[in-house]
């Protein structure tokens, strides 16, 4: 019996503007029938967008959106171990689209180059980014 091939998990790298547009970016970007994971950085601004949509549509079996938020703080530097554990225990069971909203794009280029090391390089798929003004 051969083990069937895993196909990587789109990620898209939301940065720019402030909180509520990096999620109404992630909102207008998901797509109907497929289950989405978003991985959130930072505090939110008092505006639910994606937290909101998640409660509307999560008990649909058509539409899941899983929500993760993990503390401020570069997420290639001192965010690191925290995201490789978030991702890690997400990609036990792989969305069919992930998010990761960055709260400070400084190191966005060592972030991607992290994602596209291994085992990530097996495990994920960068796709364009989304910049918000």
């Amino acid at each position: 019996m051969t083990a069937a091939v895993r196909r990587p998990t789109p990620l898209t790298l939301v940065s720019g503007g402030r909180a509520a547009g990096r999620e109404a970016a992630i909102a207008q970007a998901l797509r109907p029938q497929q289950a989405s994971a978003v991985i959130l950085e930072g505090l939110a601004d008092g505006n639910a967008i994606l937290a909101d949509l998640a409660e509307q549509v999560s008990p649909s079996p058509s539409f899941l959106l899983q929500l993760l938020r993990i503390a401020p703080g570069c997420l290639c530097c001192s965010g690191n171990l925290v995201l490789r554990v978030t991702l890690n225990r997400l990609l036990r069971h792989p969305p069919a689209h992930l998010f990761i909203s960055l709260a400070d794009a400084t190191h966005i280029e060592q972030l991607r180059t992290w994602l596209t090391a291994s085992p990530y390089d097996t495990l994920l798929a960068l796709q364009a980014d989304i910049v918000v003004a």
